[in-house]
């Protein structure tokens, strides 16, 4: 019988071999294998394909303890006996309640003793650490201590039997064999041989529901192509209107005022040449303005001062030098500034009346345009009135079309939706117990949920009021007494060594001497600066004086320049040119306006006629409305069915 199971695990062996090595199917290998071994003893052959099939099954279990043994024995062990040691694996946790003690001993000692002995010692050793744990990982913790590692303990005395027995095998095996004497060898008796244990049952696979048929929509053209068509009429239109305004208002230049930017021109021109006009000027530049209310006044320091007393005798300086020039019988040069600011004041003339000049063109011009806009607008008129009337046939037709449409397909709604009621009836009375269910777990939950944190908030108090009373253990003051004399020296024995009220009174002392030392250093301090500051005044109140002489010498200068600028502009007002353009600036407003009559007279006629097409677009627009009004309500009773 020994034989007999040691022949069954070499052929399971084998299989396990072959599977191992081929990527063949599970399902396709039992077949081939059964193919093969239908020669056999019936349940020899159950045994042996349930063993390859287990070992499969139940791979990533036996691998965590084979990967470990070989990392441990791989000297001395080979790759082959992988497969052996993975059966006997799987025969030990799985397998040993079903074969029973007798048979599960006949099967290690046909293989191996050395190599069986090893292994069981290793997996019986590290069954409830490491082993237990990395089952752990795969399977749920209690079952694999419900299923396996409890029978297995269970199973444990016995086992360690079989492993005394390996042992002593082993080590009769190193002595000499004595010449076996013939037995008499007993019979067995013919008994019921036990049922193999039942493999489970399957579990039943869900059934998937249906799926939803494809709706009909899917084989119709969208809408969002139409849609999106409409888009684009309409953004084309937009921006047919976005370049008709922007055509009529191109030319701005011809604004009669005066734009900014050539004000702002105009005054950086006379700017510049009124700067070129005083080179080697001996008067002062214009100082700032004392009336500002705006700008806040501004304290100078002793430095700016002095700067300015500074400035101050440089230019009396040159003054009195010039003078004492002129007294010697030295020219001045006013003959020449004079000419000088003559001739600019001609080149600004004639650079003003050629900016007015071309002002006067752009307005020309854009009267130009205006009318001849005029002209275009009246023929887009015409074409677009022959559009919108073959655009209000079409729509008439599209509404008759779509009111047949929508009746047939209300026909065909409202079929449907009567088969559809029945079906909504037995989903509400579903939905509504699972709500009752549902609310009756709520509660359940909610109460145990209050208990626990009633237990919870008693636990807190109770920590809260033992936490109290350590604390105010330690805040308890601690009374210490120790007598003190501050009158005695600490008694070390050295030369300057003194009592604590000897320090204190020498160093008042010192402090009063730095006090003296620092209140004279501050006395000092004060005149010095009294005298500086009143040496500021006086600086200050001289080039107040000084400043107030120049600025009544700007002012005096500026009326002259305010003058010529106002003379300057009506020589410009008068230049022959700029009139010329003017009055043909008015030709073309006489010309614009006329024009503005005639079409003001022509939209007069044309209203009577467009009176009378109104009530035709009145029809129009009711066929519009009652179309979008059939789309709207359709895509609704579609949606209720559905």
């Amino acid at each position: 019988m020994a034989s007999n199971d040691g022949s069954l695990v070499k052929e399971a062996i084998m299989l396990l071999d072959k599977l191992s090595e081929g990527k063949q199917c599970l399902d396709d290998f039992i077949e081939d294998a059964a193919k093969d071994l239908q020669n056999m003893d019936a349940q020899h052959k159950k045994f042996i394909l349930d063993v390859v099939s287990g070992c499969t099954e139940h791979k990533k279990l036996l691998d965590v303890v084979v990967n470990v043994f070989y990392g441990q024995n791989g000297r001395w062990l080979s790759r082959g006996d992988r497969s052996q040691f993975v059966i006997i694996c799987y025969l030990t946790t799985f397998v040993l309640d079903d074969i029973g003690l007798q048979r599960f001993s006949n099967i290690v000692k046909s293989q191996d003793i050395k190599k069986m002995h090893t292994f069981l010692n290793f997996f019986f050793t590290h069954l409830t650490t490491w082993i237990q744990e990395e089952w752990n990982h795969i399977y749920d913790a209690a079952c694999v201590e419900e299923q396996w590692i409890g029978p297995l303990l269970r199973w444990r005395p016995n086992i360690d039997i079989l492993m005394d027995q390996l042992a002593l095998k082993m080590s009769c095996g190193n002595q000499v064999k004595k010449i076996p004497i013939k037995t008499t060898k007993p019979q067995e008796f013919c008994l019921t041989k036990p049922k193999p244990r039942p493999l489970p049952m399957p579990e039943l696979i869900p059934q998937q529901e249906k799926c939803k048929p494809v709706p009909n929509s899917t084989y119709r053209a969208p809408k969002e192509m139409q849609i999106i068509k409409e888009i684009k009429q309409e953004n084309h239109q937009k921006t047919k209107e976005l370049l008709n305004e922007a055509n009529m208002t191109q030319f701005r230049c011809g604004n009669p005022q005066k734009s900014e930017r050539t004000r702002r021109v105009m005054f950086q021109i006379q700017k510049d040449l009124d700067s070129k006009l005083q080179f080697n000027s001996f008067q002062p530049s214009e100082p700032p303005s004392s009336n500002k209310t705006k700008n806040c006044p501004v304290k100078l320091n002793g430095a700016a001062i002095l700067r300015q007393r500074a400035l101050r005798n440089r230019k009396e300086e040159e003054e009195l030098q010039r003078v004492e020039r002129l007294t010697e019988g030295e020219g001045e040069d006013s003959s020449f500034v004079q000419w000088q600011k003559n001739m600019r004041e001609m080149d600004l003339h004639e650079e003003l009346a050629k900016i007015e000049q071309r002002r006067l063109e752009g307005r020309i011009s854009h009267k130009e345009a205006a009318i001849a806009r005029i002209n275009i607008m009246e023929s887009n008129q015409k074409a677009s009135q022959l559009k919108k009337e073959e655009t209000a046939q079409l729509m008439r037709e599209y509404a008759e079309k779509r009111l047949q449409e929508e009746k047939e397909l209300r026909d065909l709604v409202q079929q449907v939706a009567e088969g559809h009621k029945n079906s909504k009836m037995a989903k509400e009375k579903l939905h509504k117990f699972k709500q009752s269910i549902v609310r009756e777990v709520s509660e359940q939950s909610q109460a145990l949920l209050r208990q626990a944190l009633e237990e919870a908030q008693a636990e807190l108090s109770r920590k809260f009021q033992t936490i109290l009373e350590i604390r105010a253990i330690e805040s308890l003051p601690h009374i210490r007494v120790k007598n003190f004399d501050d009158t005695e020296t600490a008694g070390h024995e050295l030369l300057g060594e003194m009592s604590i009220v000897e320090l204190k009174l020498r160093l008042a002392h010192l402090k009063e001497v730095e006090q003296t030392e620092q209140q004279k250093k501050r006395e000092h301090i004060l005149e010095v600066t009294h005298k500086k500051k009143e040496l500021l005044l006086e600086e200050v109140e001289l080039n107040n004086l000084h400043m107030r002489a120049m600025a009544q010498a700007a002012a005096i200068r500026k009326e002259k320049e305010r003058k010529a600028s106002v003379d300057l502009q009506q020589k410009v007002a008068q230049d022959k040119r700029v009139l010329a353009m003017q009055k043909k600036l008015e030709e073309k407003k006489q010309e614009q306006r006329r024009l503005e009559q005639i079409k003001s007279s022509k939209a007069k006629t044309a209203e009577k006629t467009t009176e009378q097409a109104g009530t035709r677009d009145k029809k129009t627009m009711t066929a519009e409305e009652i179309c979008e009004s059939m789309v709207k309500n359709l895509e609704q009773l579609i949606q209720r069915a559905f």
